[in-house]
């Protein structure tokens, strides 16, 4: 049933009432000149990818020194995705570094014949990384599911967004292959 609703509000474009209480998931400071946001999908192995070989580097020569500011975004492409969305979103003092571990042991949660045991294996996974979730709680929050969804739909809205990981830096969709080299090479000539 969330997989149509998920359909419905994708092609149509429903705008959802957002929880003013949800906040982004955000690395660096809030004046940095450069802005990338980056769409995502926790189902995603490019992503996983984007999380192990970019964003370290990434984070240690722009973002830690001010430059960059990075929000992470979600653009679940299935429902597996859409729940652990919903996870990372659920605890603001700890999202980014719940996206980061999801990201880091993907392979342990996302496997599952059915969406009921990828979620059995993504709560089993929480609880033995130590994150203090309410799980079913989280899974159920429509505010948090409205949050999530609206990143979608704002993705294909706004940056045309078809694919994960998409990048856009300062409102405008990277276009090159994406890794360290070139997204370095962009990001200089806007300092």
């Amino acid at each position: 049933m969330k997989k149509i609703y998920l359909i419905i509000f994708i092609f149509f474009g429903i705008t959802l009432n957002v929880n003013a209480e949800t906040n982004r998931i955000i690395s660096g400071k809030e004046n940095a000149k450069i802005t990338i946001i980056a769409y995502e999908s926790l189902t995603c192995s490019h992503c996983a990818d984007f999380h192990k070989d970019i964003y370290p580097q990434l984070k240690k020569d722009f973002i830690d020194t001010g430059l960059v500011r990075i929000e992470f975004r979600h653009f679940p492409l299935d429902i597996a995705a859409l729940n652990a969305a919903k996870i990372s979103q659920c605890k603001s003092d700890k999202s980014l570094e719940i996206l980061e571990s999801l990201y880091s042991k993907q392979q342990e949660w996302v496997k599952g014949s059915t969406i009921e045991e990828i979620n059995d294996n993504l709560k089993k996974y929480l609880e033995k990384a130590g994150f203090e979730i309410k799980f079913e709680k989280c899974l159920n929050d429509k505010k948090i599911e409205d949050f999530v969804l609206n990143d979608r739909i704002e993705g294909v809205k706004k940056f045309k967004v078809n694919s994960t990981p998409t990048v856009i830096i300062n409102n405008k969709k990277f276009e090159k292959t994406l890794n360290y080299k070139n997204l370095k090479k962009s990001l200089e000539k806007l300092i």
